[in-house]
């Protein structure tokens, strides 16, 4: 079984030394191709582009003019521990071990606007740009179209390569939508994490994405390889929901926590 997550917008290049070997993204010569697109763009076009503030859209302006195609070590991390948004927490890939993280560098991906498919430990560079960004280039005008049957087509060798028929999708639906399902040969199971109260499940964004960077841990733990075992994912106090469930579009809920947590 392979998994997909999402990248994350916030960032830490501090500290965190990985415990496998670190590699270069597949794509490197593309997020390089990218960036000098990028950097093209004034403040107000990145502001515009990505819907940012003007600090934020000036900061990554500077990324993506100091983005390079070969850079030096001190100016990388593993991917996996550069990204600390949400999923990232849920994930808690500092604490694999490094058993776990090889298994995890031949099975989990990261879904990227900038590097189109990340393994944990491909070291990136620090930078900022959504799938869902409307950014031209020669393959389109979105990078959507830039990326759709590259990624298809990346999976599916990984497939080949690791004996997975089945995709995990826990990422969100707006860099899962970069893959395109008709190209796909791998059968795709899709995680949705809810929250009971008052008699009602709803997704809570903050505890959905935190959840699907569990369950890609729970994965890297336990090298599930069957659907079927992903029914026993209980950190953080959910439970599979069968009447809730349909087919590939696996439901688990669980009580509104009362206090915030990460599910364990």
């Amino acid at each position: 079984m392979l998994t997909v997550i999402s990248p994350a917008k916030k960032l830490d290049f501090e500290g965190g030394s990985p415990k496998v070997a670190t590699t270069l993204p597949d794509f490197q010569a593309d997020a390089y191709s990218l960036s000098r697109t990028a950097r093209r763009l004034s403040v107000a076009d990145l502001r515009k582009l990505m819907k940012i503030s003007e600090p934020l859209a000036k900061l990554n302006q500077d990324r993506f003019k100091a983005f390079e195609e070969n850079p030096a070590p001190e100016d990388t991390k593993s991917a996996a521990l550069a990204f600390a948004g949400d999923t990232y927490l849920g994930l808690e890939a500092g604490s694999l071990d490094s058993d776990e993280m090889a298994y995890a560098q031949d099975h989990l991906r990261i879904l990227s606007g900038l590097y189109g498919l990340l393994r944990p430990m491909d070291l990136i560079q620090p930078y900022r740009l959504e799938m869902g960004s409307r950014l031209a280039t020669r393959r389109g005008a979105t990078l959507y179209q830039y990326w759709r049957d590259r990624l298809s087509i990346a999976l599916n060798e990984l497939g080949e390569a690791t004996g997975s028929d089945t995709l995990l999708n826990c990422a969100s639906v707006e860099y899962f939508t970069a893959v395109d399902p008709t190209a796909l040969k791998l059968r795709v199971i899709t995680p949705v994490f809810m929250e009971d109260r008052d008699g009602e499940s709803k997704i809570v964004s903050f505890f959905a994405k935190r959840a699907r960077g569990a369950m890609a841990r729970f994965v890297m733990q336990n090298r599930i390889t069957e659907a079927a075992d992903l029914k026993g994912f209980d950190l953080g106090g959910y439970g599979f929901r069968a009447g809730l469930s349909d087919g590939d579009r696996m439901v688990f809920t669980r009580d509104y926590p009362e206090t915030p947590s990460l599910p364990r």
